[in-house]
């Protein structure tokens, strides 16, 4: 039987799987954004979501474990400095998954994941948007 078995099997070996989720998580980290199936993001997410959690504690230890998944010292550096800081105000959910069509050779469900844009660059583009709208406005009509 075949119960109690979480995640999925993707038809490969559990060797096979580990190390195609290292990769994987090295490039979203790298690239911030990667195109897969849906089945391997979905499979993936909690992992990427997990180094973000370890690169917001920051310590010694947690970059440590970040090593023995990542195993390349640049991303971890990355994801330790640049993407920790991102996300240090956010509670969870720093990736997103987007559906991207249908593969053109098997037809497989494609989709993205990436890391969710940083919120204050958001709003500090919104404020200037506002502010160009405003002195539009206050401007007389030349005639």
């Amino acid at each position: 039987m075949y119960h109690g078995k979480a995640g999925r099997k993707l038809g490969r070996t559990t060797s096979h799987k580990e190390a195609m989720f290292r990769n994987m998580v090295t490039s979203v980290i790298k690239h911030e954004s990667i195109r897969t199936t849906d089945c391997k993001a979905k499979e993936l997410r909690p992992l990427a979501e997990k180094m973000i959690t370890l690169g917001k504690r920051g310590d010694l230890h947690a970059r440590r474990q970040a090593l023995a998944l990542v195993r390349d010292k640049e991303s971890v550096n990355k994801l330790f400095g640049e993407l920790a800081e991102r996300f240090r105000n956010r509670a969870g959910g720093y990736t997103r998954i987007i559906k991207a069509g249908y593969r053109f050779g098997d037809n497989a469900p494609v989709s993205i994941l990436e890391f969710i844009p940083d919120e204050t660059k958001k709003a500090k583009a919104k404020s200037k948007t506002k502010a160009k709208a405003k002195a539009k406005a206050k401007e007389p009509a030349v005639e």
